[in-house]
């Protein structure tokens, strides 16, 4: 199947390869890997892989609520939008936001608050700081102290972020 959908005169395709229902021994392990962003998942979902072209997307009562980076498991905005997810949360200041939202990783300067159990390689959520929406997923490279403390530098490398492709993405 091929999914298309339309953005300000821009179409995105979408080819599907495959498209299945997953077993709840796999499910166990995507929640597993997702640790603290998996508990939106409940044991009454229905979880499917769509494999893609260019990525897996693993949707949740139909939604695409998981994307497979490297065969592991990352919470896409949606799901973090719709199912208020907790986890680590970073929030950057009113400055950053234009370049959180065209995909730039996150430099230190713009973190106004980081919470203090992040640890490098840590799966976070960034959020803008006046309205605690998510703008972005990424990847620690640091830990949330530092990313307060620090003057210069990247603090998170950007995965997802709103308006990206993912985002766009309707089933």
């Amino acid at each position: 199947k091929t999914y298309i959908k339309s953005i300000n005169s821009v179409v995105l395709i979408l080819k599907i390869k495959k498209r299945y229902y997953l077993k709840k021994k796999k499910v166990k392990e995507i929640k597993k890997d997702l640790g603290e962003y998996g508990s939106f998942i409940g044991n009454k979902d229905t979880l499917e892989l769509l494999e893609s072209e260019d990525y897996d997307f693993i949707l949740v009562n139909g939604e695409p609520y998981i994307i497979m980076i490297n065969d592991k498991p990352y919470p896409t905005l949606k799901a973090a939008l719709n199912e208020n997810l907790g986890g680590k949360i970073v929030v950057v200041d009113m400055g950053a936001i234009r370049f959180v939202t065209n995909g730039a990783d996150v430099m230190s300067p713009g973190i106004v608050e980081a919470d203090e159990t992040i640890e490098k390689d840590d799966i976070v959520l960034i959020v803008d700081e006046t309205h605690n929406k998510p703008l972005a997923i990424g990847i620690s490279l640091i830990t949330g102290p530092e990313m307060v403390e620090n003057d210069e530098g990247k603090a998170i490398k950007s995965i997802h972020h709103v308006g990206d492709d993912i985002w766009n993405l309707e089933i």
